[in-house]
């Protein structure tokens, strides 16, 4: 059932204008359509106390029109559920909360706003009382999915149109180039925290996340654990370390959220506790990192143990160790050796693109093995490059905010902001860019004169 909601004169004359199009009309306006239902309720309008109240009235309370009238659509979802009986699920579309998005329009008539940094604080007025209302809704009857490209949406357009609509399996395509959202432990070990940074790489056009795993107690002394460190978590660095790893059950809920929303996920495990562990959810790919670069009896008891792919990291290394990684995973079933400067941020005389280059032409000589380029300089220049240098995996650092004790907040990408969509986005550019190593004459492309005698 198609259900309109207005209290605005405006609206009322715009609908008169062009006939209903809903099945029900909830307003406070004497709006009489033909062939249409009325529901008439009162127009409570919005004062500077009056935000409290209004949230109320979403959870209880008569139904009303606010002057935020999504609002008002929840309150009514709420109503629905509860004489249903059973919970509902609302899909907020449209709603992206950008004042550059341009204003509403009904088939001509438009409404009128007014100058942009007012629009703005109207706007991101509306925003804050969205993510309160997702906040009371939590445990209602009413699970809310925002659709968009926010740190809190749930999905994004084409997920949805995906959902309900989606393509034969021959109509997609699958990128060229892997982009890897490195959460890291930017969780700080908050399953909601770590659900929010997965949806909003997934909006942003990741094809991976990846973790961390790692056993605080063994793979630190007893000095390091105990040695003072502040943080949120306490007064000692093991204090922190502990709060940061993931539990077996935050991980069951990972892998059943990436499947649920079509997304991809592995995890560094740094030592023997954590890769036995991370087994148990027989992992397409399993990362070693460049931290234990050093830990070579460790790296050949994986590379002799795993069936799954690897993704192994170099930075920190040179020649020799190249030598050894190639000799020692010769049978992995694929290794993405990815380049990688271990300075955060790293400077860009020091990025040294060349070496993934140097990774593609080994490709040729080693099958199984794939050219990549984990990210630590600055923006998405680099990474640019290294796909025009052959890199079919890239991974980029993300967090949620600014956290001042965080690791890696220096390179780590804002994903509350449009920061790693941008660079997911230069990265497809790039890959279009690239096309292919076959000649050929493009369709844009054309003589302007022909030879004399018009052969």
């Amino acid at each position: 059932m198609a259900i309109t909601l207005f209290h605005g004169e405006w609206v009322a004359r715009a609908l008169r204008a062009t006939g209903p199009r809903s099945e029900l009309y909830v307003t406070s306006t004497d709006y009489q359509p033909e062939g249409a239902q009325v529901a008439r309720v009162p127009h409570v309008a919005l004062g500077q106390e009056s935000g409290d109240l209004m949230m109320q009235r979403l959870l209880s309370g008569p139904m009303v029109l606010e002057d935020v009238l999504f609002i008002s659509a929840l309150k009514l979802a709420l109503e629905v559920a509860r004489l249903r009986g059973r919970p509902q699920k609302v899909y907020l579309v449209g709603f992206d909360f950008s004042a550059e998005a341009g204003s509403a329009q009904v088939a001509g008539p438009s409404f009128d706003a007014s100058d942009m940094a007012q629009r703005r604080l109207l706007i991101g007025m509306q925003e804050n009382f969205f993510l309160n209302a997702l906040y009371m809704l939590r445990g209602s009857e009413v699970d809310v999915a925002h659709v968009g490209h926010r740190s809190f949406s749930r999905l994004t357009p084409e997920e949805l149109v995906a959902e309900y609509a989606p393509l034969p399996a021959t109509a997609r395509a699958e990128p060229k180039v892997a982009v890897v959202a490195e959460i890291t432990t930017n969780h700080f070990g908050d399953r909601a925290r770590l659900e929010r940074m997965v949806r909003a790489a997934r909006a942003a056009g990741a094809d991976w996340v990846k973790v961390q795993k790692r056993d605080p107690d063994t793979f630190y002394s007893a000095e390091q654990l105990a040695a003072p460190y502040k943080s949120p978590f306490g007064s000692t660095f093991g204090d922190y370390r502990r709060q940061l790893e993931l539990s077996g059950e935050d991980f069951e809920f990972l892998d059943a959220l990436c499947r649920r929303i079509g997304l991809r996920w592995f995890a560094s495990v740094l030592d023997a506790p954590s890769y036995q562990f991370i087994r148990q959810f027989k992992p397409a790919l399993i990362k070693l990192p460049s931290t234990i670069s050093e830990f070579t009896d460790y790296l050949s008891a994986v590379a002799r143990d795993t069936d799954c792919g690897v993704v192994l990291s170099t930075g920190m290394t040179d020649k020799a160790y190249e030598e050894w990684i190639l000799a020692t995973f010769a049978a992995v079933p694929q290794l993405y050796l990815m380049h990688a400067n271990s300075a955060y941020p790293t400077p860009a005389q020091d990025c040294n693109i060349g070496v993934v280059r140097h990774y593609a032409r080994l490709a040729a000589q080693h099958p199984h093995l794939i050219p990549a380029y984990s990210s630590h300089d600055a923006g998405w220049f680099g990474s640019s490059l290294a796909v025009a240098a052959g890199a079919r995996m890239v991974e980029k650092h993300v967090k949620l905010g600014n956290t001042d004790w965080a690791h890696f907040d220096a390179v780590a990408l804002d994903l509350t902001t449009g920061d790693f969509r941008d660079y997911v986005a230069k990265i497809r550019e790039a890959e279009l860019v690239l096309g292919s190593e076959e000649k050929t004459v493009a369709p844009s492309e054309h003589h302007k004169y022909r030879p004399a005698g018009g052969q």
